[in-house]
C-alpha cells in the first residue's frame, strides 16, 4: 500500500462498548452526540463514526429514528463524512444492526469482519458502581457472548448496503478477519479502494503490541497491495501509541470516546475533540497533514454528502 499525502482521522464519538457510568463526558443524547461530532470535525476529524443511545438510560439504540436527529444536525453544521455502525451492540441481530445504514444510506458503514468472542467484562475490575440497571449485566454477559458475524451475515450486509453505494470501514480484529475480507474481494463483492480498520486491544481479538500492529499491516499489504487504505484503532491506553505507529507508516487513524475514555494516564478525556486534537498533534509532528472531509471522500472514492437519505 503506497503512503498517502494526507492522513484521515476518524472519530468514533460514543459507541456501544462503554456505559454512561464510566465517564460523565460520554455523549448520550442526540444533542450531545451532534455537538461532540461537530466539535471533532472542527478539531480535524474527516469521518465521524456514529452509534445512537437511549437519551435517558444511555443504552445502545439501533432504531433508525434514534439516529435521525443528530444526523441531520451534523450534516447541517459540518461537511463530515458520516459512518454509521452496523456493529450496533453484540447483543443485537445482524438485521437490527444494519437497519440504520440500510434505511439512511450513509457514505460509509462499519462492518465487523468475523464472528468472535468480545470480552467487555474486564471493565468490571475498574468500575464498581453503575447508574442504570442494564450496565452491569451488559458487561458480565460478555463472558459468554459470541459476537456473530457469519459469512452469511457478511454477505447480506455487503449485498444490501452496496446497492445504496455505501462503502465500508472494514473492522478487522484479527488476522482471520483480513482473510475473510480477501474472500469477499475475490468474489467481487468488495471494490477497491477499500478502507481497512485494523483493531487492537479488544479481548477476543489481536493484542496491542507493536508486533501485532506490524503483523496486521504486513498481512494486509500482502493480501490487498495497493487496493486498500489502512487505518488503526487502538482500544484504551493503546489509542495514541498505535495511532502514532500508523501515521508514521503512511496510514490513517481512528480515535474517539467509543474506543478510549482517556486522554492520558488516569485522566478522562472531556471531549472527543480533545482526542482528535492530540492525534492531529502527533500527525503534524511527523510532518504530515490531516485530510479534510473532501479529501477523505476522494481517497476512499465515496459517493458524496448529497447522496445520503438524511
Amino acid at each position: 500500500m503506497s503512503a498517502q499525502k494526507k492522513v484521515i482521522i476518524t472519530c468514533a464519538v460514543t459507541g456501544a462498548i462503554h456505559t454512561p457510568s464510566m465517564s460523565p463526558y460520554l455523549p448520550v443524547t442526540a444533542q450531545e452526540i451532534a455537538d461532540a461530532a461537530v466539535g471533532a470535525v472542527e478539531a480535524g476529524a474527516a469521518i465521524i463514526h456514529l452509534h445512537a443511545r437511549d437519551p435517558v438510560t444511555g443504552k445502545p439504540d439501533q432504531r433508525p429514528e434514534a439516529f435521525l436527529p443528530f444526523l441531520k444536525d451534523i450534516k447541517a453544521r459540518s461537511d463530515a463524512v458520516i459512518n454509521l455502525t452496523t456493529g450496533g451492540s453484540p447483543y443485537m441481530t445482524v438485521q437490527e444492526r444494519m437497519l440504520p445504514a440500510k434505511t439512511l444510506k450513509p457514505e460509509v458503514a462499519s462492518m465487523n469482519m468475523g464472528t468472535m468472542n468480545f470480552g467487555l467484562f474486564p471493565m468490571l475490575q475498574r468500575y464498581k458502581e453503575f447508574k442504570h440497571d442494564w450496565e452491569r449485566p451488559y458487561l458480565e454477559g460478555s463472558k459468554d457472548l459470541i459476537f456473530r458475524n457469519t459469512y452469511g451475515d457478511l454477505e447480506t450486509v455487503l449485498t444490501e448496503l452496496s446497492a445504496n453505494q455505501t462503502r465500508y470501514e472494514f473492522e478487522c480484529y484479527d488476522t482471520s478477519h483480513l482473510y475473510n475480507l480477501a474472500h469477499f474481494v475475490d468474489r467481487g463483492l468488495v471494490q477497491a479502494p477499500f478502507f481497512v480498520q485494523t483493531v487492537f486491544g479488544i479481548l477476543g481479538g489481536i493484542g496491542s503490541h507493536p508486533d501485532d500492529v506490524m503483523h496486521m499491516k504486513r498481512t494486509a499489504d500482502r493480501l490487498f497491495g495497493k487496493d486498500y487504505r489502512w487505518s488503526v484503532l487502538g482500544a484504551g491506553r493503546a489509542q495514541m501509541p498505535i495511532a502514532a505507529m500508523s501515521a508514521s507508516m503512511g496510514g490513517n487513524v481512528r480515535v474517539g470516546l467509543e474506543d478510549s475514555l482517556w486522554i492520558g494516564a488516569g485522566q478522562l478525556a472531556k471531549t472527543n475533540a480533545e482526542q482528535v486534537r492530540k492525534a492531529r498533534e502527533i500527525i503534524e509532528g511527523l510532518g504530515l497533514q490531516v485530510a479534510t472531509p473532501a479529501e477523505a471522500r476522494e481517497i476512499l472514492a465515496l459517493k458524496g454528502k448529497d447522496a445520503v437519505a438524511f
